[in-house]
């Protein structure tokens, strides 16, 4: 069973339909996963957490899940180096940290216009559709987390 607030039921649903798609008890499960553990899991851990709730959800299933959810603006791929894929709900402005220790990623945020100021620097003849930061990096020194 997922646990789906009525308002994120009604955020996917309203973007689905906008994206000419319509709300399925597995998109509704996997976005669920995603909403409640805000970790960047990878396709393989949307899978697991998925299966728990839906066992009979397959891996491609999920991978459905993921792309639409991503092309109707609801989860963002986040790409460190040569990793899996992750998926973030997040969809304010924000960075990233991936500690290289952990594999772990972290949303950072930015102040307000930081990242419309960063795609600014830009040469003049071109305009970012996005901007994405990524901090990598360890635990400091004599630092507990």
């Amino acid at each position: 069973m997922n646990s789906l607030k009525q308002m994120d039921r009604g955020a996917l649903s309203d973007a689905l339909d906008h994206s000419g798609q319509r709300t399925t008890p597995q998109r509704e499960t996997v976005f669920s996963v995603l909403l409640d553990q805000r970790d960047h899991p990878t396709a393989d851990e949307v899978y697991a957490r998925t299966k728990s709730r839906m066992p009979t959800i397959s891996m491609a299933t999920v991978y459905n899940c993921l792309e639409t959810l991503v092309s109707c603006g609801l989860v963002k791929q986040v790409n460190i180096e040569r990793e899996p894929t992750r998926y973030c709900p997040n969809l304010s402005p924000h960075a990233h940290f991936h500690c290289r220790e952990t594999g772990r990623v972290y949303d950072v945020p930015v102040p307000s216009g930081m990242m419309q100021e960063l795609a600014g620097v830009l040469p003049g003849e071109y305009e970012a559709d996005s901007v994405e930061l990524v901090f990598r990096g360890h635990l400091a020194k004599g630092k507990t987390k």
